[in-house]
């Protein structure tokens, strides 16, 4: 919200009783050179530092932006010391509460604000991806017209989730996971910092690699953990954050996972191309990181079934089966005993041998028919049990292959346009030997020559 006497005192509050703020709102960076991370964003003269003013605007304003990265990576952060630096006028929304209504009224005062007092408008909105597309076309005439300067701040891929006016009217700023180091710099000045524990108490390193690893490049996390952790020793009076104490205020490690995000596609792909390249412990992990996330056991146990025809076929046709088989089990029982069941089949499947003809023979067959190469089915293989079929020539000439001495039937089978074409072209990989075998045998005999 634009700030007022109300948020103005909460801030001086805040500033005077920083304890009743969470640490990480405490050490949230008061200027862009102490935002940790991020470095590609901040180099002089990017779209941040002149939106902070750095440089002098020139001829050309500064321009709107779209942040997209995973959550406590900065997004909220940047917007905030934007707020503080710039001397324009900063309003905030949260697409979580806020809509239409409240975003005219920002475009309403941010027109007021410049032409009576000649004060530009940044407008945060924070979420955008939450926004429908009505409520997104209407911040398109303030964008594009520039009567804000908006700072927009997304967890989900942009490319699917803002309009493309918006995108193409805004730059699309991409913030990178913290790394380990990133993350180690800010909980070190949390625990130095008169803002933060003003060195209240010590962080041994086998506690500090603990609190980095469950934070999993997650900043406000990794205070957030820090901070009850903190709280836990000093009721205990202890000097430092032993690592016995972080085990007891933190259950288990963040999964980085939106079940309606990027994150659900991305570990989803990662486990089938594991999967497909014979990796069991890559494919179990990713299958661990979405039970772990509570993902729909019902969706995983669907990708193992697509794997098991796509990447493995007839090299083990008891792929399908199992994956079928765990399907249903899994819908039966669910978690937590389904994890079992959906370990059985990935293994499985990991271990499979490989192959893509299934996948392959099936699509250059579609793609025949796509492009008109059907033409009509031969006479002596089309219906001849109704009355009138043999006057019309139907079924008449067709060579019953279970009278033949080796059950093949050396006859035309299919249109006269693709009566040479070949779709399946076998592996030699596991089970399918024998059906590469088996369709050199059967198409010599049918007579069909090489295409």
């Amino acid at each position: 919200m634009e700030a007022d006497l109300f948020t103005a005192a909460a801030e001086e509050r805040q500033e005077k009783d920083p304890a009743g703020s969470p640490l990480a709102a405490r050490m949230r960076p008061r200027t862009l050179d102490e935002v940790v991370g991020q470095r590609h964003l901040l180099k002089p003269g990017s779209p941040l530092r002149r939106l902070v003013g750095e440089g002098g605007r020139g001829p050309a304003g500064p321009s709107s932006v779209i942040l997209w990265g995973p959550p406590g990576t900065g997004k909220t952060t940047l917007a905030h010391v934007v707020s503080r630096a710039t001397d324009q006028r900063f309003v905030e929304l949260s697409a979580i509460s806020a809509g239409v209504k409240e975003v005219r009224a920002v475009i309403d005062g941010a027109r007021r604000a410049t032409g009576g007092f000649g004060k530009e408008t940044v407008l945060f909105l924070d979420e955008i991806h939450r926004f429908s597309k009505a409520q997104q076309d209407s911040l398109l005439p303030a964008v594009e017209n520039r009567w804000v300067t908006l700072i927009a701040a997304t967890t989900e891929n942009p490319y699917f989730s803002v309009i493309s006016p918006l995108l193409s009217r805004s730059l699309l700023l991409t913030l990178e996971p913290l790394t380990d180091d990133d993350v180690r710099d800010l909980v070190r000045r949390a625990l130095a910092d008169e803002r933060g524990l003003g060195g209240t108490l010590t962080l041994p390193e086998e506690s500090e690699e603990h609190i980095l690893r469950v934070a999993g490049g997650d900043a406000r996390r990794a205070l957030t953990v820090l901070e009850a952790a903190a709280g836990a020793s000093l009721d205990k009076g202890d000097g430092e954050i032993t690592l016995t104490t972080l085990e007891e205020t933190v259950d288990r490690a963040a999964v980085k996972y939106d079940r309606d995000g990027d994150q659900h596609y991305d570990v989803a792909s990662a486990l089938i191309k594991s999967i497909r390249g014979s990796d069991v412990d890559a494919a179990l992990h990713y299958l661990a990181r979405m039970i772990e996330a509570g993902e729909d056991p019902r969706f995983i146990a669907r990708r193992l079934m697509i794997s098991a025809s796509e990447d493995i076929g007839v090299a083990d046709p008891t792929a399908l089966p199992t994956a079928v088989a765990a399907a249903q089990a899994v819908a039966m029982i669910g978690f937590p005993e389904a994890a079992l069941t959906l370990s059985h089949a990935t293994i499985a499947l990991a271990l499979a041998p490989k192959s893509n003809s299934a996948t392959t023979a099936i699509g250059e067959a579609m793609a025949d028919v796509r492009k008109g190469f059907a033409g009509p089915v031969p006479a002596h293989l089309r219906d001849g049990h109704y009355q009138g079929a043999k006057k019309l020539g139907h079924a008449q000439g067709y060579v019953y292959p279970h009278n033949q001495a080796d059950g093949i039937a050396a006859q035309q089978y299919a249109p006269d346009a693709l009566k040479d074409r070949e779709y399946y072209t076998p592996t030699r990989h596991g089970a399918e030997a024998r059906y590469a075998d088996a369709v050199e045998w059967t198409r010599k005999h049918l007579g069909r020559k090489r295409s």
